[in-house]
C-alpha cells in the first residue's frame, strides 16, 4: 500500500502553509478522533466533540472566514484542502465542520450584518458556536422555492410557523439558520427571508431522526410554533434569499466534493490493506487480477473526484462562478465516492458486509453524498439548462 499512500499525500501544487494544514490537521484527528473512536460514536450516534473543538482551538476552523473577524481568510484550494483532509481521515468530522461553517455560517459571513458578524462569527471560529441550515421540509425538499414556513412581522421582529426536516446537526446547534416565507402570495423565488434563530427561543422542537448513515452529524426534525426572532436576527433583505441562496451554492458544493474526494482515498487504502492481508488459495487476495483491478478502479475514481474538486477550487480562486464546473464536482466526487465503497465492501467480501468492519460505516455513509446538498438529479437539471436544453 506505499506506493498508494504516497500519492494520496501528495502535495504537488499546495503551497507550505497547505501542506502544514494537511499534516497538522491530520495529527490532531488521529489523537482526538481514532479508529476506534469513529465506530465507538457511529454506534451511539454522538457528534464528534473532541476532535471539534481540537480543530476549533488550533484555529483551522477560521479558514472560512475574514481575518477581521478573528479569521484566516482562506482561499478555495484551502478549503478544498482542509475539507479533502476531513474527509481522509472521517467523512463525518468533515460533515460536521462543513454544517456550521459553510451551510449555515457562510450566510451570516455574506448576508449578516455587521452586528450580527461580529457577535457569531468569533464564536464559529472558536468553536463555542454551533449552527445549522434549515430549508427542507417535509413537502419540499429539492423544491426549495415551494417552502411554506411562514414569517409574519410582529413588533420588533417576526412570528416563525412551520416544519423543517432532514436538518444536520441541529440537534447539537445553538443557533439554526432558517429559511422562511414573509410573503405568501409572492411568485416563486420571492417572498423568501432568512432568519438566525437561537434553538433556547419558546417555541422550537428539535426532534432527531434515526438515519441509515453519517450518524453522527444525523439529521432531525426542526419544529417552530410561533418563534419570535428579533428583526436583529434577520440576515440580509426581506424577501431576498433566493439570490443568497444561489450565491452560497458554489462552496457549498465545493465542500461537498472535497469531502468525498478525500473519502474516497480512504476507502481504497482500507481496501488495499485488507486485500494484501486476506489470504485465499494460498496467497493474498491481492495477488489475484480480478482484485487488482477493483483496487485499481477505486483509485481512479478517487483521482476522478480529486481533480473535479480541485478545478472548482482554481476557478473560484480566480474569480469564475464554476456554475457549471461546481455541479460536475459535486455529482463525480458524491457518485464516486458511493461507487469506490461498494467496489470496497465487494473486495472485503463476508467481512465488508460485518458491522466488525469499517467497510460497512463508509457504504452506509456515502450513500447521502448523491442526495445531500442539492440532489444529483438537480445538478444535471441545472447542467441541462446550461447547455440550453
Amino acid at each position: 500500500m506505499k506506493t498508494l499512500t504516497k500519492t494520496l499525500v501528495n502535495t504537488t501544487g499546495l503551497n507550505e502553509d497547505q501542506q502544514m494544514i494537511r499534516s497538522a490537521v491530520l495529527e490532531i484527528l488521529e489523537a482526538t478522533l481514532p479508529k476506534e473512536e469513529i465506530r465507538r460514536i457511529d454506534e451511539t450516534k454522538e457528534f464528534p466533540h473532541a476532535a471539534y473543538q481540537a480543530l476549533a482551538e488550533s484555529g483551522f476552523l477560521g479558514i472560512f472566514f475574514e481575518e477581521q473577524y478573528g479569521g484566516a481568510g482562506g482561499s478555495a484550494k484551502d478549503i478544498t484542502n482542509l475539507m479533502e483532509t476531513l474527509g481522509y481521515h472521517y467523512a463525518g468530522i468533515g460533515q460536521a465542520v462543513m454544517i456550521t461553517s459553510i451551510y449555515a455560517g457562510a450566510h451570516v459571513a455574506k448576508f449578516g450584518s455587521e452586528e450580527m458578524k461580529q457577535r457569531i462569527i468569533p464564536g464559529i471560529i472558536d468553536g463555542s458556536i454551533k449552527m445549522s441550515l434549515a430549508m427542507s421540509e417535509p413537502g419540499t425538499g429539492s423544491d426549495v422555492a415551494g417552502l411554506q414556513t411562514k414569517a409574519v412581522r410582529q413588533d420588533g421582529g417576526y412570528v416563525l410557523n412551520g416544519t423543517k426536516v432532514w436538518i444536520s446537526g441541529a440537534h447539537v446547534a445553538d443557533y439554526i439558520v432558517v429559511i422562511a416565507k414573509t410573503d405568501m402570495n409572492a411568485e416563486r423565488h420571492q417572498g423568501l427571508t432568512t432568519f438566525l434563530v437561537d434553538v433556547k427561543s419558546p417555541g422550537v422542537t428539535i426532534n432527531p431522526l434515526a438515519m441509515l448513515g453519517r450518524r453522527t452529524t444525523h439529521a432531525n426534525e426542526v419544529i417552530l410554533e410561533n418563534v419570535f426572532v428579533p428583526e436583529g436576527n434577520r440576515i440580509g433583505e426581506e424577501g431576498r434569499s433566493w439570490k443568497n441562496l444561489m450565491k452560497c451554492l458554489a462552496t457549498e458544493r465545493l465542500g461537498l466534493a472535497a469531502i468525498s474526494a478525500g473519502n474516497c482515498y480512504r476507502i481504497t487504502e482500507d481496501a488495499v490493506a485488507y486485500a494484501q492481508e486476506r489470504e485465499q488459495f494460498g496467497q493474498p487476495i491481492s495477488k489475484f487480477q480480478v482484485i487488482q483491478h477493483k483496487l485499481v478502479d477505486m483509485w481512479i475514481m478517487a483521482e476522478q473526484a480529486r481533480q473535479a474538486t480541485y478545478r472548482v477550487a482554481e476557478l473560484l480562486d480566480a474569480g469564475e462562478s464554476a456554475i457549471e464546473e461546481t455541479s460536475v464536482a459535486k455529482i463525480i466526487a458524491t457518485e464516486n465516492n458511493f461507487k469506490v465503497s461498494d467496489i470496497g465492501l465487494q473486495v472485503y467480501g463476508g467481512s465488508g458486509y460485518a458491522m466488525e468492519y469499517d467497510m460497512q460505516m463508509y457504504f452506509r455513509d456515502s450513500r447521502v453524498g448523491p442526495i445531500g446538498g442539492g440532489t444529483n438529479e438537480i445538478q444535471r437539471n441545472v447542467l441541462a439548462k446550461r447547455m440550453g436544453l
